[in-house]
């Protein structure tokens, strides 16, 4: 890990130096948005020395790109350090103490499916009573999104793991998860293709866009691996001239071969490959001196490419690449966080939108009772027209239906937030339980609604995870674009050996001398005996070497292919260069145009106040005109339907505040600062410190409504359609009056 370490600490001095210098340049309002272009190319260049030492920037040809200032790095992000577990898959296991956990798969935790003890705390008396930052507490801990997306940054460790073995990488999905229901959010989206572009139409072989990323010649197998052969042969071979064979029609030979080899790549790219080959071979051929016959042989090669595939930075490349996807991981995770709080928040408002047009609702519905039972006593003793009560009764069926349609309204938001909080829902309790939010947004004029707009936006382009990826997306191309580069050229590879052999073995009692004067049987101890470790000293005591040295020399005369990969690099670079440019301009109207939308939603709920009171107090006037005989009933109901009408536009537009004020922290990615959410606990899916949510209240102590269970409903829509059938009211005959 001391390499992620000085990674870390070298960056952050990286960025704390560019921090200081882009400030400065920034001044000059002409070129903002082009001066933060290379926002996070300062992220990178802190590598270890020497990893990329021979590497010389593919942009100097491109004077407008390379004489953008830099701009200070984003400090959000904890590169490296982000874990769900104390598990750490870099190293998965202790491989000194026990070898063979070579061969043992790591083991992975299973999956939770089950609620936080905190949830289980908030229900009292058969409630939840839920403020913001419980909710956005629970989501941290429950949310199904961020647990599926915490599995990203131990993926993206595997992949690390696998680069420091040469193996090609797999990738990570950095996409946002938006499996939870309810809730809107504002993001953008950096890649799926090269530039951010999908695919097409025109897909390649395999029904895929792929990018050439990972394209250039390959880097070996840094693991180490070792092979051996075990053979044991038993040959009997039938001779078609016995002049050589002393006579037998048939020899037999039993061979036994004992081979060994060992493989290993190295980060400059070369290769070692070493064998020893062991034979013991016994057979009736006369001709053969030694039965049972012991011979070694032993081989070391050692081949460096010099031109294509040669370099230290070209073979760690992937890990390089890995660990900019590792980077990539964090800050996706970072914009998982935030796109999650966001919805929760959003989900959460809109709880408190039906709870309170709930509780318009209910009062709409007693005052329009009230108005029809006056009416009707009215109409009794004949001061009141039946037309009148008709239309107070059909006033009280329609707030009735309004009612019954609001209630089911927050049923519905009162399952969204609990499927967003909490993952098990089988509970019978939760499930029964009534959602109660206990915040209410309050109208205190945070900072960012006074700041200008660009100082908005450079806050945006420090913090905002989509810049961060693209510029780490741009880091990744160029390091395939020096590999594109590599494999245009030939191919070089020296190569040294060294090797020996050994014989020993036992005199073969049948071996013969057919060229003696009088043939026959060798005598014994003609040929000394060699045993088997006195052929291994041989063999490296370079009594018989064979060494060596050479080149190869391959030259492609067309060469297409890498030509093709070259140019496609290039193009690809030039999309993610146009692509992170368009970013800025994306963020920078988002965060204008949502700064706008906060000044007129707060007007908006400023007015809509100033409504409602208005005509509070015009129905309450009506009232005491209807009382008087001054007022008819349909003009109190039409005061009803229009404060009715302004409690609603108060409800909405209290609601898009409270919705466009966590937008903008979104947008601004401020949203975990202004919260105290710790980014740590996110990830690991334990909340220590809760959030604290600025810019809101208590609500006010009210009437609780009720939610009818089904018997309930029933009798409501059972009163209903009795409502509709009830026959006209007639008025009651009146007693003549005695004549004064």
């Amino acid at each position: 890990m001391h390499l992620y370490r000085n990674l870390d600490r070298t960056r952050e001095k990286a960025g704390r130096k560019e921090a200081a210098s882009a400030v400065k340049v920034r001044e000059s309002g002409a070129g903002k948005l082009r001066a933060t272009a290379v926002v996070l190319l300062g992220l990178t260049t802190a590598m270890p020395p020497g990893l990329f030492a021979q590497q010389t920037s593919p942009q100097a040809g491109n004077k407008v790109f390379n004489e953008l200032p830099a701009a200070p790095a984003p400090t959000d992000t904890e590169p490296l350090f982000l874990r769900s577990t104390s598990k750490n898959y870099l190293k998965p296991y202790e491989v000194i103490t026990n070898p063979k956990k070579f061969y043992e798969g790591a083991d992975v935790p299973n999956a939770n499916f089950m609620n936080s003890l905190r949830l289980t705390d908030l229900v009292k008396n058969g409630k939840i009573y839920l403020s913001l930052s419980d909710a956005l507490t629970l989501a941290l801990e429950n949310n199904y999104d961020l647990a599926i997306a915490r599995y990203n940054l131990d993926i993206a460790d595997t992949d690390i793991l696998r680069a420091k073995s040469g193996s090609l990488l797999r990738g990570v999905n950095s996409g946002l998860v938006t499996n939870t229901l309810g809730g809107t959010s504002s993001t953008l989206t950096v890649g799926g293709g090269p530039g951010g572009t999908s695919a097409g139409a025109a897909t390649g072989a395999t029904g895929l866009v792929i990018s050439t990323d990972g394209a250039g010649p390959l880097p070996p197998n840094y693991d180490p691996y070792i092979t051996g052969t075990l053979q044991w042969e038993r040959a009997s071979a039938p001779q078609s001239n016995t002049l050589f064979s002393g006579g037998k029609t048939s020899l037999t030979t039993n061979t036994n071969q004992y081979n060994f080899g060992y493989n290993q790549g190295f980060r400059t790219g070369a290769t070692l490959q070493a064998t020893i080959t062991n034979e013991r071979i016994t057979t009736d051929n006369p001709f053969v001196d030694y039965s049972p016959q012991l011979s070694s042989v032993f081989k070391a090669t050692v081949t460096q490419p010099f031109l294509n595939g040669g370099g230290m930075w070209l073979n760690r490349r992937f890990i390089q690449e890995a660990i900019y996807d590792r980077r990539i991981t964090d800050s996706a995770f970072r914009q998982q966080v935030l796109y999650t709080v966001n919805q929760v928040e959003n989900i959460y408002w809109a709880l408190v939108s039906s709870y309170e047009d709930l509780q318009a609702k209910e009062r709409a519905l007693e005052q329009s009772k009230k108005v029809a039972a006056d009416d009707r006593k009215q109409l009794e003793i004949g001061t009141m027209a039946p037309l009148d009560v008709v239309t107070a009764d059909s006033q009280v069926a329609s707030d009735q239906q309004a009612l019954v349609s609001s209630q089911s309204n927050l049923n519905y938001q009162q399952l969204i937030i609990k499927q967003a909080i909490a993952r098990n829902l089988s509970d019978p309790a939760l499930i029964a339980a009534p959602v109660i939010p206990t915040d209410r947004v309050s109208l205190e004029q945070l900072p960012e609604e006074t700041e200008s707009a660009d100082e908005l936006t450079q806050a945006a382009f420090k913090n905002r995870p989509e810049l961060e990826q693209a510029a780490l997306s741009l880091k990744k191309d160029q390091i395939t674009l020096k590999a594109t580069k590599n494999a245009l050229l030939p191919t070089l590879n020296g190569y040294v050996f060294y090797g020996s052999s050994a014989l020993g073995g036992s005199q073969s009692p049948n071996a013969e001398n057919l060229f003696a004067t009088t043939p026959g049987p060798y005598p014994p101890g003609t040929f000394p005996t060699v045993g088997y470790g006195q052929v291994l000293q041989n063999l490296f005591n370079s009594t018989a070497p064979d060494k060596g040295a050479g080149f190869t020399l391959s030259v492609p005369l067309r060469n297409r292919t890498a030509q093709a990969d070259r140019a496609r690099s290039l193009l690809e670079y030039r999309q993610q260069q146009l692509r992170l440019e368009q970013l800025y301009t994306e963020i920078k109207m988002q965060v204008v145009n949502q700064q706008f939308a906060l000044t007129n939603d707060r007007a908006a709920v400023l007015a809509a106040d100033a409504s409602q009171k208005y005509n509070a107090q015009s129905l309450d006037a009506e009232e005491k005109k209807l009382h008087l005989g001054a007022s008819t009933t349909a003009l109190v109901l039409q005061q009803e339907r229009n404060l009715a009408t302004a409690e609603n536009n108060l409800t909405a537009a209290r609601a898009a505040y409270a919705k466009d004020r966590a937008a903008l922290y979104q947008l601004l990615a401020t949203t975990l600062q202004h919260y105290g959410i710790n980014l740590i606990d996110a990830a690991t899916g334990t909340v220590n410190t809760e959030p604290v949510i600025p810019g809101i209240e208590p609500a006010q102590p009210t009437k609780e409504p009720t939610l009818p269970n089904r018997e309930q409903r029933q009798q409501q829509e059972q009163q209903i359609q009795r409502q509709g059938q009830q026959p006209e009211p007639k008025p009651q005959p009146q007693e003549p009056q005695p004549q004064q």
